[in-house]
């Protein structure tokens, strides 16, 4: 009889076991595409633009000198300092020329009463034609050299030719200059402001005058200014290989001024003749050389399709091979996904 008794729980515990396995299975948990956006490629330029570091500076740079050597008695402006045509810059210490002035004018007067004596003393027969003739031509030189005196008694001073910026200060109080060496170079904005840049050898061959240049300036971030490839250096500086040019700038507001860093971006004229197809930076997960991968959206399937690389911009990736213009790749999100994955397209903001 206790044996009996002791089947019966067993039995109910075998049921209850039975009965949770008879239960339905739960449904699984749905997986929620990735969401992602996409752009359509744009159309750019078929060339890479030559990329390059210049310094801005005024286009009219006059180096200011005096026309004599001498000792420098003062400089009255200071480098950035602004001054206005007609203004004394700097003088040269006047002893040595004012007694050269004061020599020519004593040997004018003298040569000129040499002169008329001989005049006198011809007209009495007492002198020989060619004698006249001589104090004539002395009485002549002696005039020139008093007017070249009187001249360069003028430029015992360095005047500005124009109103302009004191770019550099090439001298100091007491030096002593030679003729024609530059003591202060002034730079005017009446033309406006060029960048001066230097180009490799490889990338100078693909400019020529007039190419469009865009340039950005360190000290103004998010100014972008437009220019022209306006002078091309014909050979190479023996310093660094490098060929000089000029960036002419478009007039514009912004406050300019000489030594600015300029970075600058040059379109060659190659690149209207051709162009190419351009996504974002972002749109490229992975690449070898020139080969690259992007998603291109195809339905809400997300397909991983390669594609030829021609160059990299600054925030595009210029596309050779392998994109049609109407793709619409995925840019956010790309690098979280897996070939043939389901996504869900989210707005630009």
């Amino acid at each position: 009889m206790s044996r009996v008794m002791s089947v019966k729980p067993l039995v109910a515990l075998l049921a209850i076991l039975l009965s949770a396995c008879s239960k339905p299975a739960a449904p699984e948990a749905t997986v929620a595409p990735t969401l992602v956006r996409v752009t359509r490629p744009m159309v750019g330029p078929g060339a890479a633009p030559i990329i390059s570091t210049g310094i801005v500076t005024a286009a009219d740079e006059l180096k200011l000198s005096f026309k004599l050597g001498g000792v420098v008695q003062r400089i009255t402006v200071r480098e950035g300092q602004q001054v206005s045509a007609g203004q004394v810059l700097a003088e040269l210490v006047p002893t040595e020329i004012n007694a050269q002035l004061t020599q020519a004018q004593q040997m004018n007067e003298k040569a000129q009463r040499d002169w008329e004596r001989g005049e006198r003393l011809y007209a009495d027969q007492v002198i020989a034609l060619e004698q006249l003739q001589n104090l004539r031509t002395q009485a002549k030189v002696a005039a020139a050299q008093l007017q070249s005196a009187n001249f360069n008694s003028r430029f015992v001073q360095i005047a500005a030719p124009s109103t302009g910026i004191i770019m550099r200060k090439l001298a100091e109080q007491h030096e002593v200059v030679a003729p024609g060496q530059p003591v202060l170079v002034l730079g005017t904005s009446q033309k406006g402001y060029i960048v001066r840049a230097a180009l490799a050898d490889r990338e100078v061959v693909q400019v020529h005058v007039g190419d469009a240049v865009t340039v950005q300036l360190d000290a103004l971030p998010g100014l972008s200014l437009v220019g022209r490839v306006s002078v091309i250096g014909g050979a190479a500086r023996l310093e660094n290989g490098l060929f000089p040019i000029e960036v002419q700038l478009e007039r514009s507001d912004a406050n300019l001024v000489a030594g600015l860093v300029a970075q600058i971006s040059i379109q060659p004229a190659a690149a209207a003749t051709s162009s190419l197809l351009y996504v974002p930076t972002g749109a490229v997960v992975a690449g070898i050389g020139q080969t690259a991968s992007v998603y291109v959206l195809q339905g809400d399937v997300a397909k991983q399709q390669q594609v030829q690389v021609a160059f990299f911009t600054r925030d595009q990736v210029a596309v050779r091979e392998g994109l049609s213009a109407d793709a619409q790749v995925v840019t956010d999100g790309a690098l979280y996904l897996n070939d043939g994955e389901k996504v869900s397209v989210q707005a630009a903001p």
